[in-house]
């Protein structure tokens, strides 16, 4: 059992230590975790969403993420956003990240069909990190720890009917965890490059190529490229693949009106292959009209 956490924790600690922004398959869907800068764009409607992923399957103590959100307009040209995050690694030795934000975009008019919105992300991030039962406990390099730091965010977004590009960066202050002047979790400053194009490819099909770039200083560059379809804007199909990381299959159906449900399975392709079985995602968001105001989900928008 100990010897699995420390080969999990030397396996993924250089990527852990230099980027802790927990990352998303299925990002496109709750792109204000990445972006405060994201907004619906249509007045009445409001979203709400949870996200689960586990990651690593059959390895002790891997990656487990659980995010709860929503996006409400208050306006034409204001939307705020809500995001609640659980990230959780290890087992004996259990490293907890608690971050809860509040977003704000403004969106202003750049021509007749292309939207500019700019957004300010605020919160907090509660670290934490835990020894239960371990032969480790008494070292003070692990002792338990607690930090509850300030989070601030920023970040543009531009769109159209059929394209969005969008640059960010969710934690404009980096911080750390020590213990005795000894730094085992610092959290550097990330941006997110986003952007995707919607296809029409005729009037039941749907297609969208979409990327995130993620740089993190002191890392080397990261990229997802995904392709999604949507049929009948019901059905939904892709694959992304994942930089040195992993190659994805996804699935996504539309329930009823405004209900949607996604899954995504990630098969390895790094070094880690060995060790586990794939990591699993799940999705789930209701969008609803509040004051009766919208399109009534004639043509929703596919981003």
């Amino acid at each position: 059992m100990k010897l699995k956490l420390y080969i999990l924790i030397f396996l993924c600690g250089a990527s852990l230590y230099a980027q802790q922004e927990p990352h998303y398959t299925q990002y496109m869907y709750n792109m204000s975790i990445i972006n405060p800068a994201y907004m619906i764009n249509e007045m009445s409607i409001v979203e709400v969403g949870t996200l689960y992923r586990s990651q690593w399957v059959g390895i002790d103590g891997a990656p487990k993420t659980a995010n709860a959100f929503a996006n409400i307009p208050l306006s034409d040209k204001i939307e705020i956003s809500l995001n609640y995050l659980n990230d959780e690694i290890g087992d004996n030795i259990k490293q907890t990240e608690n971050v809860f934000n509040v977003d704000f975009a403004y969106k202003i008019k750049l021509t007749e069909t292309l939207d500019m919105s700019f957004g300010m992300k605020v919160g907090f991030d509660h670290l934490s990190t835990n020894v239960f039962e371990s032969n480790v406990s008494g070292d003070p390099f692990f002792d338990n720890t607690r930090k509850t730091v300030l989070n601030i965010g920023a970040g543009a977004f531009m769109y159209h009917d059929n394209y969005y590009i969008g640059l960010s960066s969710p934690n404009l202050l980096p911080n750390e965890i020590d213990a005795n002047n000894d730094v085992f979790y610092q959290n550097k400053l990330h941006l997110f490059l986003i952007g995707g194009y919607v296809f029409d490819i005729n009037q039941d099909i749907k297609l969208k190529p979409s990327t995130v770039i993620k740089h993190v200083f002191g890392a080397p560059l990261s990229f997802d490229i995904s392709a999604n379809a949507l049929y009948q804007e019901k059905f939904e199909l892709g694959v992304s693949y994942r930089y040195n990381d992993a190659v994805t299959a996804m699935a996504g159906i539309e329930v009823f009106s405004g209900l949607r449900f996604g899954y995504a399975y990630d098969f390895n392709t790094s070094a880690l292959n060995d060790f586990n079985n794939g990591s699993h995602e799940f999705i789930l968001t209701y969008k609803f009209d509040v004051l009766g105001l919208s399109k009534k989900y004639s043509s929703p928008r596919f981003y």
